[in-house]
């Protein structure tokens, strides 16, 4: 089943914000996030808010854009007269390319026509690989999508099989040649590992096939089992092994050298982009991790407003009633307050290259930073400069760095 929201306040019906949420906004980018809660099958490994039509529940897809559409016009109504442009809009899931292309391109359209995309707007599909054809990577180049990014996972196909990917081997390096050829400048693929059964050659070949089809932007993520999903259970009964951390580190540390060598720098802990070319980063996650502000359309998407943060109904027919009814789909909500934002800034800033100001730790934090620097966790140069950055090893121990820096 698909993890559960968390408690908050309730939403007012008409959506409205409190008054200081967009104070300050014409200094913070906008972003909007779509989300697609439709897939083929359901992945073992995922617990994302996701529907396949064979599932009890399952949503209908043909009237999905046009809702959609009704969200981002309330996103107009509930911030008035903000006139800052959309600067990344991402679309995600799900399975976003199970819809026709004429439907994400109405709902893009729907973005640009509430408020404006900025001249550089960066939008993003997600898409699995069996997913797409040439021709509809055609058709939602010419709707506007200029960046795309691709579930590969592992090259290998017993990997695959273990998390319940369907595409073929091979399959996600020809959507990148395609991808290109119908004019995508910046394209992506999603990795994982530590997947039961993975060996060190079966990572370095799937960082190599990566690498071979000429992507811009690598994502590579360690295995997380989630509690209710079909993995976890096949390892509670004993039918595949337990993911192993130091083999995550293991294998960390291969991503790590095979990337760079191969001219891609990491941005992010899980995160690496062509060095040469800025642009080559996802815009739109950035937004998340400095904290700027994005809506969040569609059914379980989560939004943030000037640290205001708020979560839609997660089924897609309450959603669908919801906005049918003229309400906003919103479940609940939080207003962080000062420490609250502080905390998150710690812990998403110190995830990046940049990492985050010593300034913002208070005086154990300090004291932490102090001790990870001397322990090789923070680089020296960086942090005589006043910032908390982390070094490769910091990186393996990147959440228990974090704690120890807030508390």
């Amino acid at each position: 089943m698909p993890s559960a929201l968390p408690d908050g306040e309730p939403v007012p019906a008409d959506g409205s914000l409190p008054p200081h949420a967009l104070d300050g906004a014409a200094d913070r980018p906008l972003g909007f996030y779509l989300h697609v809660p439709f897939c083929a099958t359901r992945c073992g490994y995922c617990d994302f808010n996701t529907y396949t039509a064979a599932e009890p529940g399952g949503a209908a897809r043909d009237d999905y854009a046009a809702t959609a559409v009704e969200e981002i016009r309330l996103a107009r109504k509930v911030l008035g007269d903000d006139p800052r442009p959309v600067e990344t809009v991402f679309v995600g899931g799900g399975t976003p390319t199970l819809l026709p292309p004429a439907d994400l391109a109405r709902m893009l359209e729907a973005v640009r026509g509430e408020f404006g995309l900025a001249p550089d707007a960066e939008v993003t599909t997600e898409a699995n690989p069996e997913s797409v054809t040439p021709a509809s990577l055609a058709a939602l180049r010419e709707a506007g999508f200029n960046r795309i990014s691709f579930g590969m996972q592992s090259a290998r196909q017993h990997v695959l099989r273990v998390l319940d990917r369907t595409h073929t081997p091979g399959r996600p390096e020809e959507c990148v040649a395609e991808a290109r050829a119908a004019g995508f400048r910046h394209v992506n693929l999603d990795l994982i590992y530590g997947t039961p059964g993975e060996s060190d050659g079966d990572w370095q070949a799937s960082l190599d096939a990566a690498l071979d089809a000429g992507p811009d932007h690598v994502s590579a993520y360690a295995l997380i089992v989630e509690e209710g999903t079909a993995l976890a259970r096949r390892i509670r009964r004993g039918e595949v092994p337990m993911t192993d951390d130091d083999v995550h580190a293991d294998r960390y540390l291969r991503a790590e050298e095979r990337l760079a060598a191969a001219g891609l720098e990491w941005y992010e802990v899980s995160n690496w982009s062509t060095a040469q070319d800025p642009a080559a980063r996802c815009r739109h996650n950035e937004l998340y991790w400095t904290g700027a502000d994005w809506w969040g359309a569609g059914p379980g998407a989560h939004s943030h407003m000037g640290g205001v943060r708020w979560w839609n109904v997660k089924h897609p027919a309450a959603y669908a009633q919801a906005l049918a009814e003229g309400r906003s789909p919103g479940a609940g909500r939080e207003v962080l307050t000062d420490e609250d934002r502080r905390v998150e800034r710690v812990l998403l800033e110190l995830r990046l290259a940049q990492g985050c100001p010593l300034g913002l730790l208070g005086p154990a934090g300090a004291e932490a930073a102090r001790r990870a620097r001397d322990d090789g966790l923070l680089e020296p140069g960086p942090y005589e400069r006043g910032r908390a950055v982390l070094t490769l090893r910091g990186r393996l121990l990147a959440d228990a760095v974090v704690r120890d820096l807030v508390d």
